[in-house]
């Protein structure tokens, strides 16, 4: 497995490298730390100013990769470091952290959750979440623990039986997490009838229970189905499997249920809106707001 760790130094990208540290990773694997320069032009285009922040960023580069190369130390993977300067007329955050990703072929970008701003504005969202949203790689937006690291991890797993879901599942199996590891597969049925409003469902005949009962056997099949799809991915990897099925909203049950089994990680497909770049799909868009954990966002592959 090839993995670009972006860092900027800050804690969070700590976390991100201790984060690896839990994986284990071999001789075959590689882990590639990237930091990027930026120098951002002050308004007045103060010369003395620009050149002095300029040389002092240059200065900090070095001792931001060795910061994350001494948490990696454990860490039985190949490591290597690439810096690279740019100007904002060149490129972007987001852009030159996908085109290290793109150029080197990795099969992961690795990112801390709060890491560096956007430059372009507060209302674009932080680098992390613009590379999460716009990498053709999975992308792992790793945020800071909330409770104390244990030698097993537990992943919840979204599954909803679409390419970019079996996708997902693929890129988990290939991640060589420790065998005490625990997955719980979830599918989240949104039934046909959710938009009936709940004041209104004392009044339906019984012919529509008949069929609201037909139809929810028919939804539990399929999500077994879907569950099964996945597991069968899952057991080329992970010992311990735990499947559900849930009826409600998708982002809600996912979070609820990352919380009650107490989850390192969500992992689930972007599900993203085809030509429109930008943009994921709304459940992947919700998790990776509002998990408490830290979220795998998975990518459709190309097939060739």
């Amino acid at each position: 497995m090839k993995i670009l760790l972006a860092t900027d130094g800050s804690q969070y990208s700590d976390y991100s490298a201790q984060f690896l540290t839990r994986i284990n990773l071999s001789q075959d694997d590689s882990i590639t730390v990237f930091h990027a320069i930026f120098a951002v032009p002050f308004r007045n285009d103060e010369k003395f100013y620009f050149n002095t922040l300029k040389a002092i960023k240059k200065e900090l580069g070095p001792r931001i990769l060795d910061s994350a190369l001494a948490i990696l130390k454990p860490v039985k993977a190949a490591v290597s470091v690439q810096i690279d300067e740019f100007s904002p007329t060149q490129c972007t955050p987001e852009r030159c952290i996908m085109d290290a990703a793109e150029a080197a072929n990795v099969d992961m970008i690795v990112m801390g959750a709060r890491g560096i701003k956007g430059i372009a504005s507060a209302f674009l969202g932080s680098v992390t979440r613009l590379v999460t949203i716009k990498a053709t790689k999975p992308v792992l937006a790793v945020r800071p623990p909330v409770k104390s690291h244990s030698d097993s991890l537990k992943i919840l797993f979204a599954a909803d039986g679409s390419p970019c879901s079996r996708d997902t599942a693929e890129i988990l199996s290939a991640i060589p997490f420790p065998d005490s590891t625990e997955v719980t597969i979830i599918n989240v049925i949104v039934s046909a009838f959710s938009d009936i409003p709940q004041r209104f469902m004392l009044e339906i005949n019984d012919r529509i229970k008949e069929a609201v009962a037909g139809r929810r056997e028919i939804e539990f099949g399929e999500s077994e189905q879907i569950l099964e799809q996945s597991r069968k991915i899952l057991d080329k990897r992970y010992k311990h499997i735990h499947i559900l099925s849930k009826v409600g909203d998708a982002s809600t049950e996912i979070l609820k249920i990352s919380d009650e089994i107490g989850a390192d990680l969500i992992a689930v497909g972007s599900r993203g809106v085809r030509g429109i770049e930008g943009l994921l799909g709304s459940v992947s868009r919700n998790v990776l707001t509002h998990s408490r954990c830290s979220v795998l966002i998975g990518k459709t592959r190309t097939h060739t």
